[in-house]
């Protein structure tokens, strides 16, 4: 039999539940204007910790969005996915009932799973030992319940998986869905991840040292650290000759990805492995790195990740180097979301024409080199064209995703 050709794959809607905005329309105005959405902690009590700001997402009611959950049955990371996919439905102007009636499923990565379930677990178990824990709760822990709720929300019988590839897993469930629909095995795939604040996350960053005085500064001289933060990113992919066919606004094209893992060092990023990952990438897309005109970046605000990733870039583009910005800089460090958020950003700066900036920049750092070009402080008017979006995970996962403008 000949090879069915590959389907051109496009994002058509985009759904947010950020520490800087519910709703896409907000959240991109917030990373346009270079909000800043860190506070200190309320989620828990964070006073033994000499760091205690996070960026939380505040006055999220999952009722007010999701039209078939019980919030009381699932957890806080499965809500953040489910209601942020049912933004990006609602986004999209597509039929719920074709959405459903459709070969579509989810894809959804994070890093700690339910893991403001299992914080509460933890703490029953502690007061009132195993016997004590509450049924409802340990019902909620799995992390394959964060995809199954996007399925449940949707009504969707297709394909519903959870990655837990850490910080990179939302580019690995982007790159996974777009597989599935240019391959026909799929019409229509959520994809993103999502997360949520808790003690855990926070005391493990500490306990490596990784984690900001005050606020995340990625590429800033003083730079400290990370600020932990939570929330869900979903994006709907459908095949670009179903969408022109309904009319839908097509916010970017899906050019390709690569993934690969450094396979060295559990928490140290390593540069060649990472520019090996962003020429795969550029392969797969069919493109050269002079057409990429911003990079999306990982930029936690580690002193280790930013200069390790500029490295990685400076050795793929040499002295031209695109503008590269760090949204964490607003949305903390979203852990399984952080990626799906740059993808959605990176949509909306090819739908508006500007360049997310980098917030809480004072100084950007001169061991980093000549010719880097970090946004300071605001977005800026531009019309980029292609643009990639950098996600690196603990174990050295690392995923580029690629996205150009539909024209």
């Amino acid at each position: 039999m000949p090879e069915m050709p590959w389907r051109r794959v496009v994002v058509t809607g985009l759904g947010a539940v950020s520490p800087v905005g519910i709703g896409v329309r907000d959240f991109a105005d917030s990373v346009r204007a270079g909000r800043v959405g860190i506070e200190p902690v309320r989620s828990f009590d964070a006073s033994p910790f000499p760091s205690r700001q996070a960026a939380e997402v505040h006055d999220f009611a999952p009722a007010d969005i999701l039209h078939h959950l019980d919030p009381d049955r699932w957890g806080r990371s499965a809500l953040f996915a489910a209601a942020a996919s049912r933004l990006a439905v609602q986004d999209s102007g597509i039929d719920p009932e074709l959405l459903s009636a459709g070969r579509s499923g989810s894809i959804m990565g994070t890093t700690s799973g339910e893991s403001a379930v299992g914080q509460s677990l933890g703490g029953q178990w502690v007061i009132r030992g195993l016997k004590g824990l509450e049924p409802r709760l340990v019902g909620q822990l799995p992390a394959g319940r964060i995809a199954q709720a996007v399925n449940a929300e949707l009504g969707l019988d297709g394909d519903a998986q959870t990655i837990p590839t850490a910080c990179s897993a939302s580019n690995y469930a982007l790159g996974h869905a777009f597989d599935m629909v240019r391959s026909g095995e799929a019409d229509f795939m959520l994809a993103g991840g999502a997360d949520a604040v808790n003690r855990l996350t926070h005391a493990g960053f500490y306990a490596l040292g990784a984690m900001a005085h005050d606020l995340p500064r990625p590429f800033d001289a003083g730079r400290t650290g990370i600020v932990t933060g939570e929330g869900g990113a979903s994006l709907l992919l459908e095949p670009l000759d179903h969408a022109l066919e309904r009319g839908a606004r097509i916010y970017a094209e899906v050019l390709g990805y690569a993934a690969n893992c450094d396979a060295s060092h559990m928490v140290h990023p390593d540069a060649a492995s990472i520019a090996a990952c962003i020429r795969a990438a550029h392969r797969n897309a069919g493109i050269t790195p002079d057409e990429i005109d911003y990079i999306c970046a990982h930029g936690t605000g580690t002193p280790t990740n930013d200069s390790t990733e500029v490295q990685a870039v400076r050795q793929v583009f040499g002295d031209r180097l695109p503008p590269i910005s760090s949204i964490k800089s607003m949305l903390g460090h979203t852990m399984g979301a952080a990626s799906g958020f740059g993808a959605i950003a990176c949509c909306k700066a090819l739908e508006q024409g500007f360049l997310p900036p980098t917030a809480n920049l004072v100084e950007i750092d001169p061991e980093l080199g000549q010719g880097v070009d970090c946004v300071p402080v605001r977005g800026r008017d531009a019309r980029p064209r292609i643009v990639q979006n950098h996600g690196f995970a603990f174990g050295g996962n690392n995923v580029i995703t690629v996205f150009g403008r539909y024209s």
